[in-house]
């Protein structure tokens, strides 16, 4: 008989199940509380019932667990400080889409080699979430791969869909399924109508394949996620935190019958992808919300320990402590500054 099967299959590896390694790393009584008590913060905030700021700090993406609880311990010591007026949740990304190639996180090749040991990066993501969580401190992440909400969607608190998945029905399914706040991006190209089309499919019931707590594979009926908003990051053609730009999105929500709920990306094409031009970004956000009944609940900054970026070493190899390896981000002292000002200037908006 002719094969016709997995030609292109160089090999078949078993993985641990999400009820395997919930058990091997078991969610805490403290980290369930973390997520549990920011969901419904965050939730709040989504509606208008909430008139903190959201706030979504970290790194573009995680590689290193060891400088990522670093900065969450750093990060919690400002969360507590300005809770009255700030949600902080911090920015804890595991998997990294890619145009061509590229690294694609912590999660999927966490030995920066090209061995994708997904085993081990599952393990390694799940123990971060668990830590960060027992501080007290909410976590975010972007989903990508299906499968893995299974694993470790328990322990996140906000969740995005990233520019190059929005328009994915894969994606809207799952988020129709997922248990928390759930962001669209704004496409590459700086379309909106696409993520506003996306949490309006997000928001209704769906039927979809997957796996459960086991591994099996099952069909997952959805309820729909009524907690869905949008992101806007700017796009190829330009920024679009402006006045106008914000509100030309918010009017096209509410003619989706659609509560206008919108984050701002401070990153991406929104500052050109030059990390300073984050403050210029939050700065003009900040002045928005002193207006009236202004869409903006929330920003995303890109931060890390230290401010730059740094190429992906094979393996690792001298990697500077702190340092994106994948988009620049700017680095603690500024983020600090940036979160003050937020907290100063949101005390009009209460």
């Amino acid at each position: 008989m002719i094969r016709t099967n997995n030609l292109r299959i160089a090999a078949e590896i078993p993985l641990v199940s999400p009820a395997e390694l919930a058990r091997e790393i078991p969610l805490s009584d403290r980290a369930a509380e973390t997520v549990a008590e920011s969901r419904h913060q965050i939730t709040n905030i989504l509606q208008g019932k909430d008139k903190r700021l959201l706030a979504i700090v970290g790194p573009c993406s995680i590689h290193d667990p060891e400088a990522a609880l670093e900065f969450a311990e750093r990060l919690k010591v400002l969360s507590d400080q300005y809770k009255d007026r700030l949600c902080i949740v911090m920015r804890v990304y595991f998997e990294k889409p890619r145009t061509t190639l590229g690294w694609r996180g912590l999660l999927v090749d966490p030995g920066i080699d090209g061995s994708y040991d997904i085993s081990r990066g599952l393990r390694i993501a799940r123990r971060l979430l668990v830590q960060i969580n027992d501080l007290g401190l909410p976590a975010g992440s972007e989903v990508l791969d299906p499968i893995i909400p299974q694993y470790i969607a328990e322990l996140i608190s906000w969740a995005s869909v990233g520019a190059r998945t929005t328009e994915s029905q894969t994606h809207r399914e799952m988020a129709s399924g997922l248990s928390m706040p759930v962001g669209f991006k704004n496409a590459t190209d700086g379309d909106v109508q696409i993520a506003i089309n996306a949490i309006v499919s997000a928001a209704n019931p769906h039927s979809f394949v997957g796996i459960d707590r086991q591994g099996n594979t099952i069909v997952l009926r959805t309820t729909g996620n009524s907690d869905c908003h949008l992101i806007l990051r700017g796009g190829k053609h330009g920024a679009n935190f402006d006045r106008l730009h914000v509100r030309e999105a918010a009017q096209k929500m509410v003619e989706a019958k659609l509560h206008p709920a919108i984050i701002i990306d401070c990153s991406h094409g929104n500052s050109e992808k030059k990390p300073e031009r984050q403050a210029l970004v939050l700065k003009d956000i900040l002045a928005q919300r002193e207006e009236q009944d202004s869409p903006i609940v929330g920003f995303m900054i890109e931060s890390n320990l230290n401010e730059g970026c740094q190429n992906p070493n094979p393996g690792g190899e001298g990697l500077r402590y702190g340092v994106s390896i994948t988009d620049p981000c700017i680095g603690w002292d500024a983020t600090a500054e940036l979160l003050h000002e937020a907290y100063e200037r949101t005390k009009i908006c209460l």
